[in-house]
């Protein structure tokens, strides 16, 4: 049986990235996001330059069992050996205005799918002696976002079930990483319609390909969280050190 990468939200940004990475490194891996045409691209890049296997399975993680079927689907006949959790929705705007769908959705990627996914690869990988699990979190998960109120909380949900499964599985050869990366270049933006907001033009935003790299280190080393960049490092530290009001009114001016 072959070993397998499965990558969410893989046809853009930190995603796409660290489908190039694993793929360079020789590994089969299998593509999912809701755009086919995106990932089949990227399929055909990835053979053509590698030499690995590259399957695509379109997958829209915010429809209600659709993370199940993914999971069925990539593990047919095939040994999961990394689960990245990429795939993430935000809005940005304030808690009360808004279309109630848009959180709907984004709580079920953010949250529902890459617990659906952790719940099957955990187990998988356990019988398999060996694996890893990277999910993509963000600094985000360390305080509170006004105006991106649900997003923050659900990146916190991120880290939290991370680290504590990471904790359940101390003594196995499976791991748990938590990627938790500022602001970094995608199409999340135009998505989450953050345009015009200080914390996109202010020039902090990432490179995906360095945040990416970082992360797949970290996985490798089956670190548990890792915050790419000192001053990203030290926003994460600030609530332990801050009262949580301030914080919280500093997040909103980069928010806002």
């Amino acid at each position: 049986m072959d070993d397998y990468t499965l990558v969410t939200g893989a046809s853009d940004g930190i995603g796409r990235a660290l489908a190039r990475i694993a793929a360079k490194r020789g590994r089969n891996v299998i593509l999912t996001a809701r755009s086919k045409d995106k990932l089949t691209q990227l399929a055909e890049e990835l053979k053509a330059a590698h030499d690995v296997e590259a399957i695509v399975i379109p997958t829209d993680l915010s429809q209600p069992g659709e993370a199940a079927r993914l999971w069925s689907e990539a593990s047919d006949g095939r040994r999961i050996e990394i689960l990245i959790n990429n795939a993430g929705l935000g809005r940005n705007g304030p808690f009360a205005e808004g279309e109630w769908a848009r959180e709907e959705r984004s709580m079920a990627v953010n949250m529902t799918a890459l617990t659906v996914l952790m719940k099957q690869a955990v187990p998988h990988m356990i019988g398999h002696g060996d694996g890893r699990i990277l999910n993509v979190a963000s600094v985000a998960g360390f305080l509170p976002g006004p105006n991106m109120a649900v997003y923050h909380a659900t990146k916190a949900y991120v880290l939290s079930l991370s680290e504590a499964v990471a904790e359940e599985l101390r003594g196995t050869k499976v791991s748990v990483t938590a990627l938790c990366p500022s602001a970094t270049k995608s199409n999340f933006f135009n998505d989450a319609g953050m345009h015009d907001i200080m914390v996109v033009n202010s020039g902090m935003v990432a490179n995906a390909d360095k945040v990416a790299m970082a992360g797949w280190n970290a996985m490798v080393a089956r670190q548990r969280i890792v915050v790419p960049g000192a001053p990203n490092a030290i926003l994460a530290a600030l609530p332990r050190i801050t009262p949580r009001a301030v914080v919280t009114r500093i997040a909103a001016k980069f928010l806002s």
